[in-house]
């Protein structure tokens, strides 16, 4: 395979981007496939893998702050337009590796990313056309029908702005009981199923807007279909071969 695919984890602060990020790459490496990981995120703590190219290399939040005289979000927003300043340093060095597969962590605030030109710029400007967006939807916040519609209309906003194939993922799935799973699920794939929920949960002054907002989801029903991952590389098979059917249209290079 002569191109790298780079897989975008994208999602809202606290949706397991970077535990997905490093159980995708040691399932990868289990696999013998080679992966090398990037870290998007200048204020990034513990992160529990060892990324391959690291933009904290090239900026500081903490430096930032004291340059600029700036708080936490200041900053955050300063270093992700630095992060599009330093795009050419960042594509040289993951170009500097052989590599299958391109896992990239991106920040974990996901409008600094999504919303804000420099996240499609450094995508384009990577690969425009082997790139494909992993987005996160959080477990909790996915629960109760409003919090599964929001996290919903995220991703298609995330999809709008950036343009790009993607896959939408229940994360941290483990930690739901079976019937919250299979709750979600069918939300998920019934749009009937979700408007019952969202009419049970919402007084009904907010018929009309529920029904505009579901209206959209049902135009879209093919981007609310989730993949559901969780420990034990629970569920990373299914987003393999569904990277593998956008860009090989299903062939495995695990039989190569």
């Amino acid at each position: 395979m002569d191109e790298k695919i780079f897989i975008y984890f994208i999602g809202t602060a606290g949706s397991g981007k970077t535990t997905l990020t490093s159980s995708f790459k040691s399932w990868l490496e289990l696999k013998s496939l080679n992966v090398i990981t990037v870290n998007l995120d200048p204020g990034a703590e513990n992160l529990s893998y060892v990324p391959d190219v690291d933009i904290r290399d090239w900026i500081s939040l903490k430096e930032i702050m004291e340059s600029y005289d700036l708080g936490p979000n200041g900053a955050q927003i300063a270093c992700a337009d630095m992060i599009a300043i330093n795009s050419e340093d960042i594509k040289k060095s993951i170009n500097s590796f052989q590599a299958n597969y391109v896992l990239i962590d991106t920040p974990g605030q996901l409008e600094l990313f999504v919303f804000r030109q420099s996240g499609k710029f450094i995508i384009n400007f990577l690969d425009k056309n082997h790139s494909i967006i992993a987005y996160l939807i959080d477990y909790l916040l996915a629960k109760n029908a409003s919090g599964f519609i929001s996290q919903m209309l995220l991703s298609l906003n995330t999809n709008f702005r950036l343009k790009k194939p993607q896959i939408n993922i229940l994360s941290k799935s483990d930690l739901l009981n079976e019937k919250e799973k299979e709750k979600i699920k069918l939300w998920s794939e019934d749009i009937n199923a979700l408007r019952y929920a969202i009419e049970s949960e919402e007084p009904s002054v907010y018929r009309e807007i529920n029904e505009k907002i579901l209206q959209v989801l049902s135009d879209f029903d093919n981007n609310t279909k989730l993949k559901a991952v969780g420990k034990d590389y629970y569920g990373i098979d299914d987003l393999y071969t569904a990277i593998q059917i956008q860009f090989h249209g299903g062939e495995d290079l695990l039989k190569d």
